[in-house]
């Protein structure tokens, strides 16, 4: 596979860190930045060694949203091509969501500066989201005449129907501080003490187990759409399942001679 171009990928032990890398267009994310992310994830998880994926963008910025050049290439086609160009940009996006949305890894995104329309569907697709107090968030698509169709159903997914319809009509613009409250930031900080929040929420991560981590993130997307009463002995049987798997031995063996389990920093 070619390097990639528009991102920029590091691994850090168990932490493959992945960068948006076009910073002369606040990251807008191209139909070569999406593939470029897609793969990068994808080789992550096949991996074997690999337990956290960090997002973030160079130089300052998150991500500006879609490349208004790709869609102005597209439509310049004329009739159908150009419709079919914009419907593959689009679902391109919306395949990226979904890989990260229910990857099995830990994902983490940190965000500062510009975060806008498809950098905003990227934070709520995260497990963890990390931002700056400098920060903006955008939601613009209704504004410019256009639909967030494939943020949408994270962006309800994130942080509810009513909060969700409010930023759809009204173009969204919120702060940092109202997205903690929203829902959609756990953690803000100033931009100084960024890369120490990001080291100790890794910390905190790698003293958890893969496998359990990967099971408990599928179980929790289950419980979106199913009753509580549906999964009982789906939930009974992940549960066995990790008790007498060898994480769950091993965690336990740890727990009664006071040690660290064989996957957390020794």
């Amino acid at each position: 596979m070619a390097a990639p171009q528009a991102i920029a990928v590091r691994q850090d032990g168990g932490v493959v860190h992945l960068t948006l890398n076009r910073p002369e267009t606040r990251n807008a994310l191209s139909l070569a930045m999406v593939g470029e992310l897609r793969s990068a994830l994808a080789a992550a998880q096949a991996q074997g060694d690999v337990r956290v994926v960090v997002l973030r963008g160079a130089g300052g910025n998150f991500c500006s949203g879609g490349d208004l050049k790709d869609m102005a290439e597209a439509r310049s086609r004329h009739g159908d091509e150009g419709r079919r160009v914009l419907r593959n940009i689009s679902a391109a996006f919306g395949h990226l969501c979904e890989a990260v949305a229910h990857s099995p890894l830990a994902t983490v995104a940190v965000l500062e500066g510009t975060v806008m329309g498809g950098g905003f569907g990227l934070a709520c697709v995260v497990d963890v989201v990390l931002a700056s107090t400098t920060a903006v968030f955008r939601l613009p698509e209704t504004s410019l005449g256009v639909v967030p169709a494939q943020i949408a159903p994270y962006l309800v997914e994130r942080i509810g129907y009513s909060q969700a319809r409010r930023l759809a009509v009204s173009g969204g613009h919120v702060d940092g501080g109202a997205a903690v409250a929203l829902g959609l930031v756990h953690e803000l900080h100033a931009p100084e003490q960024m890369d120490a929040a990001l080291a100790r929420v890794l910390a905190q991560i790698l003293e958890c187990a893969p496998r359990a981590i990967a099971s408990t993130k599928a179980l929790m997307a289950q419980a979106l759409r199913q009753p509580p009463r549906a999964l009982i002995e789906v939930a009974a049987q992940v549960f066995v399942d990790s008790v007498s798997g060898e994480e769950g031995v091993e965690g336990a063996a740890a727990f009664e001679q006071r040690r660290k389990p064989r996957w957390a920093p020794q």
